[in-house]
């Protein structure tokens, strides 16, 4: 019998109930939990409790041997682990996020430093690169004031898209979807029709996909 589907949900907005992406979030939440009964949810916070930067010791753990790191270094994979480990657990991962600046708030760019990690997520051998993470599915959910999908006028300036791509494609995640509830900042009705266009997208991507 097939174990049950693992999910794991990442928030990137600083914001609380006032954040477009998280309340998109909990809706998908919602019926994903609805889909899949009794399946595991890890939930990481990044908004609010963010990953810390890359350091130096960061680097000289990431690069020495186990038994020949410094205790600082020990205690910098230790963390970093963590957020490994969420991912490989993943089947399925969803990532709430706006767009600052055209491109990605900075913990969420702290979090793929940490689980971006040679011998855990990528190797590298005879024949170059390999992902060591595939088989699963991205959903990343954006919020933006401004229409910034890739096929809008604005969608140069969109630099979340292509970034998220190329970042899980790296390490072997190609199942990359993105859904977004754009123009929040133009008018009322505009920010109303973009957020139900997306929760409806969303409930539909909830339900497990046929084979």
């Amino acid at each position: 019998m097939k174990n049950p589907t693992t999910l794991l949900h990442l928030d990137a907005s600083p914001r609380g109930s006032r954040s477009r992406s998280r309340q998109l979030g909990q809706k998908f939440l919602a019926a994903w939990r609805a889909a899949h009964p009794g399946a595991p949810v890890r939930v990481r916070d990044i908004g609010r409790e963010p990953p810390p930067f890359i350091t130096e010791a960061w680097v000289e753990g990431a690069f020495t041997a186990a038994d020949q790191r410094s205790a600082a270094a020990r205690e910098a994979m230790a963390i970093s682990d963590g957020y490994v480990d969420d991912v490989l657990a993943a089947d399925e991962i969803v990532i709430t996020t706006p767009i600052y600046n055209f491109s990605l708030p900075a913990v969420l760019k702290a979090w793929i430093d940490q689980v971006i990690r040679s011998g855990r997520t990528f190797s590298v051998g005879p024949d170059g690169l390999v992902g060591l993470a595939g088989g699963k599915r991205v959903i990343v959910i954006v919020a933006s004031g401004a229409d910034l999908r890739p096929e809008s006028p604005m969608g140069a300036s969109n630099f979340v898209e292509p970034y998220l791509r190329a970042v899980f494609g790296f390490i072997g995640i190609t199942r990359v979807e993105f859904v977004y509830a754009h123009s929040l900042n133009h008018n009322a009705a505009a920010g109303t029709q973009a957020m139900a266009e997306a929760e409806s997208t969303l409930t539909r991507l909830a339900v497990p996909q046929a084979a």
